[in-house]
Formats: structure tokens, sequence, C-alpha cells
């Protein structure tokens, strides 16, 4: 899977796995292999990022997760018959085994998934890649043994869908499997994970499981990837709702290609796969919330699905808003592990964390107001999910001559607050932006009231520019950041003050500032960088972005296009768990 449809000593014999001293798994024994539960939320783990990502156990151990689907085993090469991870030979077969037996140790357990989308499209799929139906067979023992599952996952997409050679040798190989595992006792299911549209599967995806039927091939699940629907001129999508239009119509597919099952039967062999946020249509219709996980976990239980799965497990977090099709971030305004926490319910043996949320707006969003004059916006919050919470507020991005006040400061999420923002004659005439932050113990949520000064004696605001884009105020003012995110004194780039954005294991460190320029026009945001995976970027009225990891400081240039509103948020973050970022000098022109 892509997002083009695109995932001790004594530990190790808990899991049932013996790890020998030359570092290669023995087979467990047949009574040590555990089926998953009946039905389970298997996020994909992207196995690709690997080292530059928490471990399986460590995130299983932050996000409450228990199980898995590993993204992605592949051959080794074009029409090879040996297997890696990610077609990388620094990732042999075995190289999660101990991962793995750590997980299953405190009770979980791993889907190892073969192809995705770049296997698909670039022939490294391994039934694409190998001709050899008997050898494709002992490659998909050799990962049940080795790594002591009970579930392979098929992901076929790209150009695998349409092989029709590779749809043959890779069902012949599995009912290949499935008899050798019977005659061992191993409780052996085959998932299929295949494109999916509102309409059901196309005709290519159906021809996969006809030909499994034919090969004899036992299909326990077919997942359906309810995101990049890629529809043009659909507009703003539903996700939740097409999650179940796809699901729906995938249902009376299955049940002409499996006439012999009853309608609940083939309930139990559908599974949705989803991606949290904004996917990579580039037009940014296809946004999934966490009302729709919500709609899906509601109708995904209401009918006895067999897993739930996002795409993927990195990407659980809110680090990079505005931002699509990204690996490591969902791009909206969410908590970390927001969406497997609303996922884990569907597992048997799970227990998910609370999850309080909240959302923040104003009314109205904007206003004029004459220098020496003040002006009011209520503010609002409301209970997303959970229980209500005490949300303290706050506002930056007010200019010299401009103050902001709450009444009260404090609310309980369902309640409301009067901002105040009083202007002095002195003040600057201008647009500008206040953005507005409410603050709980599950997160925080921003909105913007932009104010407009007229009749103010003050020096106009730079064009196109940032304030404090060198942080030589020493303070963050304007820019808005959560905690771990402050000025330093060193490392700098120039002047005497630098930013340090702290990415921690909790939480993706993050500063933005928003300004108004030239609208319909090309700009370049300019900022020097330091650190692991350092972000930095527009969203809103535009969306551009790059990074670099470094170990001194590096320039970096985002060449953008405003549009209407001219309105842009300017960001600067850090990778999630990935240490100090730091960045200096920014500008846009």
């Amino acid at each position: 899977m892509s997002l083009r449809h695109r995932i001790s000593l004594g530990l190790i014999l808990a899991a049932g796995l013996v790890w020998s001293a030359a570092g290669s798994a023995t087979a467990a024994t047949a009574a040590s292999y555990t089926p998953l539960p009946a039905h389970v939320y298997a996020p994909y783990y992207e196995t690709y990022l690997a080292p530059n990502t928490p471990s399986i156990a460590t995130t299983a151990q932050q996000s409450g997760a228990k199980y898995f689907t590993l993204a992605f085993l592949q051959s080794t090469g074009k029409n090879s018959c040996s297997l890696d991870w990610n077609g990388n030979s620094a990732q042999p077969l075995s190289y999660y085994a101990p991962d793995i037996a750590a997980l299953r140790a405190a009770g979980g357990d791993v889907i190892p998934s073969f192809g995705g989308y770049s296997a698909d499209q670039g022939g490294t799929e391994i039934a694409d890649s190998c001709t050899n139906v008997s050898q494709i067979a002992a490659d998909y023992e050799s990962v049940i043994t080795t790594l002591g599952v009970t579930r392979l996952d098929m992901d076929v997409e790209a150009k695998s869908l349409n092989n029709t050679a590779g749809v043959d040798r890779r069902n012949k190989a599995i009912a290949m499997t499935e008899a050798w595992a019977a005659s061992q006792g191993i409780p052996l299911q085959i998932q299929y994970t295949i494109p999916v549209e509102q309409y059901g599967l196309d005709p290519n995806g159906e021809a996969v499981l006809q030909n499994a039927v034919g090969n004899g091939a036992t299909v326990t699940s077919v997942d359906i990837m309810v995101f990049d629907y890629y529809i043009a001129g659909e507009g703003t999508v539903n996700m939740g709702q097409a999650a179940i239009n796809a699901a729906t119509n995938t249902h009376a597919q299955l049940a002409t290609i499996y006439p012999k099952l009853t309608a609940a039967q083939v309930w139990t062999m559908e599974a949705m796969t989803m991606l949290p946020g904004i996917d990579d249509y580039p037009k940014k219709t296809e946004v999934t919330y966490l009302a729709d996980a919500q709609t899906m976990l509601n109708f995904a239980q209401a009918n006895g699905m067999n897993l739930l799965s996002i795409w993927a497990i990195q990407r659980d977090n809110g680090g990079c808003p505005g931002t699509g099709g990204s690996d490591s971030c969902s791009g909206i305004a969410q908590s970390t592990w927001q969406f497997s926490h609303t996922f884990q319910p569907f597992s048997g043996g799970t227990t998910a964390p609370p999850t309080n949320d909240f959302s923040i707006s104003d009314s109205p969003t904007s206003a004029s107001v004459a220098a020496g004059s003040s002006v009011s916006t209520t503010v609002s919050t409301k209970v997303t999910s959970g229980a209500a919470e005490s949300v303290s507020l706050s506002a930056s991005g007010a200019p010299t001559g401009v103050t902001t006040s709450f009444t009260p400061a404090t609310v309980n999420s369902g309640g409301t607050s009067t901002l105040k923002v009083t202007t002095t004659t002195a003040a600057s005439s201008g647009t500008f932006p206040i953005t507005v932050t409410g603050s709980a113990s599950s997160g925080s949520h921003t909105t913007t009231y932009t104010v407009t000064v007229t009749g103010g004696t003050g020096p106009p605001p730079p064009p196109n520019g940032l304030t404090n884009g060198g942080f030589e105020t020493g303070s963050l003012t304007p820019w808005t950041a959560p905690p771990g995110t402050v000025v330093v004194g060193t490392p700098v780039h120039a002047g005497a003050h630098a930013l340090s954005v702290n990415a921690t294991s909790a939480q993706t460190g993050e500063a933005d500032q928003t300004i108004t320029v030239t609208p319909n026009a090309s700009h370049t945001l300019t900022a020097w960088v330091q650190g692991n995976f350092a972000f930095v970027g527009v969203t809103g009225g535009a969306s551009a972005s790059t990074w670099t990891s470094s170990a001194g400081y590096t320039k970096l240039t985002v060449p953008f296009t405003t549009g209407a509103s001219g309105t842009i948020t300017v960001f600067v973050h850090g990778w999630f768990a990935q240490g100090i970022v730091f960045a200096d000098d920014i500008s846009v022109s």
C-alpha cells in the first residue's frame, strides 16, 4: 500500500520463537501459533521508515495498539524469488523477529504484508517477480515459520492487479501454503487488501478473488482501502459515508463470488483500511476526520466485519496541519494516536485510553476597528468526543499597540468566552490574523480572528513578511507553539537567538505564524534549519513544504502561490520522536 491506495530470551521463548546465536529464528511448534481475534484493529506499520521511527513494541506501548500489519515484504529485486523487507538488504526477513517476539509477549501480534504500491508498480511483489509457484509457496512458509504468524496480507494494487500471470501464481502458491499449514496444524488465514471505489471493487479486483476460488485458495479477509477514490469533480467527500457505500457494494460483489456463504458470513470476510486525515488526492477533497472513523467503527461492529486498519500508525498525529499524503502525520488537527484510540475497542482484549477532545471556533471570524477603539468576538468550544474538560484560552499574533483579553479566560469545553481586542492610536494600520488557542489535557486546538485596524499611526507591517522571523526579540510572539518549543541563544544561524522545536515521543514539535501576503501571487518561504527531519512550509491559502536532516544550519526554500485570500500559516516542525530541530532567519518574499 502507498498513499495512492497505499504499510530478552524469556520474551522470545514466550512468543513461540527460539532465537539462535546465529541470529535466525527457528519454527515455532504448531501449538504456539495463535489466531488473531475474530475482530481486530491492526494498523499498518511503515517498516521502510526504520530506523528513523520507533520500534513496533515501542509504538504499541505508546499508542495502545496491540496488533500491526507490517508493510512490506518484497522480492530482493525484479525477477528474484528471495524476500526481504522493502527490497532492502539491510532488512532481511528476520529483521523484525525480536521486536515481534516482544510484542507477542505483551499480548499482541502482527500480520506481514506482501506487496504495496511501490512493489506492485515496480515488479517486486513476490508473485510478480518470481515465476516458480513452488518457490513462492516456500517463501510464504518461511515467513510463517520465521515469524510465527498466522495471517498473511496480500496487498495487490497498481500493475499487480492487471498481471494475470502473477495473480494466478499467487493464488496457486496460497493454496499450496494453506495445504502445508493444515498438515502442520497451523491455523493460517489469508487476507487480500485491494483498492475500492464507492461502487465497490473494480473488475480487476473481483478477478483476483475469482481466480482464488478457481485455484482453491481460501480467502479469510477482503480488506478494502477506503481512501484515494480520485473521482474527478466529486467535490468534498463525506469519507465515513463513502466507506459505508464501498463496503456495502463490495458485500454484494462478494456474495456473488462466494454464493454458498450467508450474508452474515460475507460480512465476516470484510475489512476496511482508512487513511487518517488528508489523503494524497491533490484537490484535498478527501479528508477523513475522527467523526468518520467513529462512523466506520460503528458500521464494522454492527455488521461483524473482521478487521479495521489505518494507513498508517505513523500518520496518527496532527504534526503537519494542511499537508496531504504524508507518511508521518495526518494533516488535520488531532491528538497523537487519536484514530487508534477510536478503533482499539474493535479488537478483542484491548482497552482504549480516554478519548476526550474538543473543537474551538469564533464568530464573527473577522472585524474592522478604528485605532483607539476595541472590537469583540465570541469564542465557542464544543465536546467532540469523551467528556467535557477545562480549556484555557490564549491569543497570539497581535501587533504593537493591540492587546487581547478573554472573559472568562478558562471554560469547560462546551462553553463560550468573549475575546476583546483593544487598540491604541499608535497601532499600525493593516490586517492582522490573531490566533486563538484552546489548551486542555487532551491537547490544543486553534481558530483565527482576523482584525483590520484603520487610522493607526504606527509603522506599517512589513510587506509579505513575517514578524520576529529571526527570534531576536527573545520570545516566540507572535508565533504559536505547544510546550517545549522555545527561543534559545545557541545554536543560531545569525544574531543572538533561534527557535528550538522539540519533537518528542509524545508530540511533534511545531511553531506557526499566520500572515497575510499578496493574494494570487508567487512567493518564497526561506528558512535556515538544523536537526533530524526539519520541516518548513505553508498551509491555508497555499500549501507547500520541504525538509532536510543536517548536523548544521542548512537553507531551505519553499516556493508557493497564494489564492484569493493571501492568508497563509508558516510552520516549522520536527518529526515525531526525532529530537530537537532548530530554525532561524525565517522570511517570506
